[in-house]
């Protein structure tokens, strides 16, 4: 005799209204969607140690090596909106081709780049490919798995983006160690075979998906977001450059700050806003987005710092330093995937309340760090913080991605991006810029009257930054060790108010955001 039941997960045959091919493939599919967002991921990070080999290769200029940089993390952040609601538009899995075709293309263009102008400009448009890339990937996975294992897809996205801003720097690392300083392209072309394997599986694998409603875009929208965002990263990348109240530093402010409230008024008005600012009303959702941004601010911060401690301080070859701080990207992609299952158990107040102490303790332990602190004070420090991380991004991007119907993934998912990259580089310019104030005060008492020594650049030099002393000491050998010590005792000395600040930052966090996020973990269920 054959029972029959109500309960869908009792029927292995059942697929939750997704299409049954799609069903039995879906972790192929995040597998493929997993990968996507890391490649964009690392792109960010990996540049961090093949900077010095392409300024050397291109003669850039200090500013010219900033946008080298830069340039990708602007576009990016500043185009995710319109990307995400794009790919509802026309489609999520065409937008995703589309995005890893331009991305290729342009890594090509910047391996073969004979300028920094040219590096630049192949940067900015890897940013526009990123941007479609990156929302798609996570709106796909909400479209592909039910609700009940949402909550689970959608963390194990959560952990591979943070483990690829650890894994850029190793595998750039690598590459320079096989093909040579002066083959720096190679660390571009690699993502060109990454991105075919990814064209072809996404074209074999992935469903398409859009919003049903065939609502038209919303173009005022995306131009004034566009505008928001763009000046905002912006003035975030360039303050600690020009100083933090500069009058071109206040201009940008100012502009990001009329744009947003000219972009909330527009959104108000329009029959189909491209992002409704009455969603910020749900607390999962605002909430779900401050998490995600105070993550990032610590996280990105962080990592700027520790790769310089290991680095200057400590005296390990970039290629050490991405293997040292590994563990970061392994805790990561084991702890978020089990993270729903720790916000259904404890809900999750209590579990923001575990995941940003974690992050706060971490952070207080790195802030104990000397010259010679053995690397596994280090490795608990950063293990510690990394679980803390992945335990309260994951649920809390599942939050964001719940509270919109699944016909705007896309919008939901660049938000949740969006909330990444505006707090990474919050992170970066802030943390940045208190290290460097610091280092200077301690390097003037460090090396005192014998400062005047030095000739003026030479002084400028060593007083901004560990790396300029250590460049004024290679070329000046008499007194170079003392110069070097000094460098050193004073960033060590410096290092620790930033990661501090992080760390209070973290704590203040966790009593606001766990106070107000609803309790109930998301299961994956959209809003109405």
């Amino acid at each position: 005799m054959t029972t029959t039941t109500d309960d869908p997960a009792s029927d292995p045959h059942h697929t939750y209204g997704i299409d049954p091919l799609v069903y039995h493939r879906r972790k192929e599919i995040l597998a493929v969607l997993c990968l996507s967002l890391v490649i964009i991921v690392m792109a960010v990070s990996s540049l961090n140690v093949a900077i010095p080999s392409i300024v050397e290769g291109l003669t850039a200029s200090s500013t010219e090596t900033l946008w080298i940089i830069e340039a990708y993390a602007l576009v990016f952040a500043g185009l995710l909106l319109p990307a995400g609601a794009i790919g509802d538009r026309i489609g999520r899995k065409r937008t995703l081709m589309t995005g890893l075709v331009i991305f290729a293309g342009m890594a090509l263009v910047a391996g073969l780049s004979s300028g920094a102008s040219q590096l630049i400009t192949a940067r900015a448009i890897m940013g526009l490919g990123a941007a479609l890339i990156m929302p798609s990937t996570l709106s796909i996975v909400t479209n592909v798995f039910p609700p009940h294992e949402r909550g689970k897809a959608i963390a194990t996205w959560a952990g591979f983006a943070g483990a690829g801003g650890a894994l850029g720097p190793l595998l750039s690392g690598l590459i320079l160690k096989a093909f040579g300083r002066d083959h720096w392209g190679t660390v571009f072309y690699i993502n060109i075979p990454l991105t075919l394997v990814l064209l072809a599986l996404v074209w074999r694998l992935v469903p398409d998906s859009k919003d049903p409603s065939g609502h038209p875009l919303d173009p005022l929208g995306s131009v004034i977001s566009i505008v928001a965002l763009g000046t905002l990263v912006f003035a975030i990348i360039e303050a600690p450059r020009w100083g933090w109240t500069a009058t071109s530093i206040l201009a940008c402010f100012a502009v990001a700050l009329v744009a947003a409230v000219a972009f909330v008024l527009v959104e108000r008005r329009v029959a189909h806003p491209m992002l409704d600012p009455e969603l910020f009303r749900y607390r999962g959702f605002s909430m779900g987005t401050l998490t995600i941004t105070i993550a990032f601010f610590c996280m990105f911060g962080l990592y700027l710092l520790i790769a310089m401690y290991l680095q200057f301080a400590q005296g390990h070859s970039p290629l050490d330093s991405a293997v040292r701080t590994l563990p970061a990207a392994v805790t990561m992609v084991i702890v978020a995937p089990r993270s729903p299952l720790v916000a259904r158990r404890l809900g999750m107040k209590n579990l923001i309340r575990l995941g940003f102490t974690l992050v706060s303790i971490g952070l207080g332990l790195m802030a104990t760090l000397q010259i010679d602190t053995a690397y596994w004070r280090f490795f608990v420090a950063l293990v510690v913080m990394s679980a803390g991380m992945a335990m309260s991004m994951a649920p809390t991007t599942a939050s964001i991605i719940a509270s919109l119907p699944l016909a705007k993934a896309g919008v939901g998912s660049a938000v949740n991006d969006v909330s990444r990259e505006v707090g990474g580089a919050v992170g970066i310019a802030v943390l940045g810029s208190l290290l460097a104030d610091r280092y200077a005060v301690h390097m003037r008492d460090a090396l005192g009257p014998a400062a005047t020594q030095l000739p003026a650049p030479a002084r400028k030099a060593a007083f901004d930054s560990i790396q300029g002393a250590f460049a004024v000491a290679d070329k000046a050998p008499a007194g170079a060790g003392a110069l070097r010590q000094a460098a050193r005792d004073s960033f060590v000395r410096a290092v620790h108010l930033p990661i501090w600040v992080a760390a209070g930052t973290a704590f203040v966090a966790m009593l606001v955001i766990s106070t107000n996020i609803p309790n109930t973990p998301p299961m994956g269920e959209a809003h109405g």
